[in-house]
């Protein structure tokens, strides 16, 4: 009696992995062939940079702030840098968030609503930046409540981390498709401008450590019950950022990830969890599939249906490889550097697993800051671990293009700051 119940627990064990996995990559197959239709705004600049505050938030790391300084247009109407600690910074406003400062909201969650509350803005859209986020052919936004940017990690320090840098890009082409989605389904909140009314009427001052994802959910139910469709937009200007410098460093950020992630869902509405829980799974089990493959072909007597699930299983190990590719696409790699990227994507896909994973088993409950460079290895280090990075976008940016000119991030085009992204 045991003994068949035993197959029956490891056959139900192969397939419904399986079948988990199977949906998200299905999903995420729909998202970048069909619901990505029409992602790109109409108007990309409808919002002039004079109509747009900049607020970049750090720690207390003014070296690199200065370089993300450097970079905002000079037509941008402000800039102000929100900070835990007094510094200097040239061409930018600098305002510290008070220690006695009480709010609900966490680490740069609570530094953000500070400033809601406390920094005077006039224009229509904030746009916030991390410390380490450099702007790259920016002209302005286009209307909607709110506005992701996309981002280019640099390397830092470890090419490994690079690496699942360039798998995680891949896989967020998803973004594409979140214009469709009455509940986008994450934001990165490096480069995310948000309609300065609608964050009065949010507010930020909740608790959370993955303040953009939240806060995103949160617009959108706002905006769903008030009568209306919450208006998302994607903005392909692949802003730089800097890849965490370690391997740990990289568990801890995708732990607080999920952590946040599995935290928060209740939040959204019902239909959504069955997604949502589905893709939470199958990031930290995605180095299993080859696992259960390999499993499968050695003892085949533990699956039913053997050569389905083996066909099965071996295109959805294929999807992997999907997936960086897109991200190799997306930094414009040469092709004869793919062998490499490729041939280490299970490495990847499982160090990337390893932090979520991590979250699953033990949520992180704070807030973890990530050390940021070029205070860790300088501004030369950085450019030399990273030759598509033009030194010219770390100097002040003194020149905007004229509005309405085609710019370099489109696709299809050279980017205008860097020759190219080959390293």
């Amino acid at each position: 009696m045991i003994e068949p119940l035993a197959a029956t627990a490891v056959a139900l064990v192969f397939w419904v992995t399986l079948l988990l996995y199977g949906f998200s990559s299905f999903w995420w197959l729909l998202e970048v062939t069909v619901l990505a239709y029409g992602w790109r705004a109409d108007d990309e600049s409808e919002i002039g940079l004079d109509n747009i505050q900049v607020r970049i938030l750090t720690y207390n790391s003014p070296s690199t702030v200065q370089v993300t300084v450097n970079s905002v247009p000079e037509g941008v109407a402000e800039t102000k840098v929100i900070a835990e600690a007094e510094m200097d910074i040239d061409g930018a406003d600098v305002h510290v968030v008070p220690d006695e400062f009480e709010s609900q909201a966490q680490k740069k969650g609570r530094a953000i609503e500070w400033a809601r509350r406390h920094v005077a803005c006039e224009q229509e859209y904030i746009l916030y930046l991390d410390e380490d986020s450099i702007m790259v052919n920016f002209e302005g936004l286009p209307a909607a409540d709110l506005v992701q940017i996309t981002e280019h990690p640099l390397r830092t320090g470890s090419w490994l981390v690079y690496l699942c840098e360039v798998f995680r890009v891949g896989y967020q082409r998803e973004q594409r498709a979140f214009h469709r989605m009455a509940y986008p389904l994450y934001a990165w909140g490096g480069a995310v401008a948000v309609r300065t009314e609608l964050e009065d009427e949010v507010t930020w001052d909740v608790p959370t450590i993955t303040e953009d994802t939240t806060y995103i959910w949160r617009a959108a139910k706002h905006v769903n019950r008030k009568g209306g469709r919450f208006d998302y937009r994607l903005l392909n200007r692949r802003f730089r950022n800097q890849a965490p410098p370690s391997i740990r460093e990289m568990f801890n950020q995708r732990r607080r990830w999920m952590s946040g992630t599995l935290r928060d869902m209740y939040r959204l509405p019902r239909r959504y969890l069955p997604l949502q829980a589905a893709r939470i799974i199958t990031w930290t089990l995605s180095p299993v599939i080859p696992l259960l493959s390999v499993l499968a072909f050695l003892y085949p007597e533990l699956v039913p249906q053997h050569g389905l699930y083996q066909i099965a299983s071996v295109g959805l190990f294929s999807m992997l490889f999907v997936y960086m590719t897109a991200g190799l696409i997306e930094y414009r790699k040469y092709p004869e550097q793919w062998p490499v990227y490729l041939a280490l994507t299970p490495l990847v896909v499982t160090l990337h697993a390893v932090g979520a994973f991590w979250g699953m088993l033990r949520p992180a409950k704070d807030f973890k800051i990530t050390e940021k460079t070029p205070g860790r290895v300088g501004v030369e280090t950085l450019t030399e671990l990273n030759p598509d990075l033009d030194e010219e976008i770390m100097a002040p940016n003194e020149e905007t293009a004229e509005p309405g000119k085609e710019t370099a991030a489109s696709d299809g085009e050279s980017d205008a700051a860097a020759a190219s992204a080959n390293d």
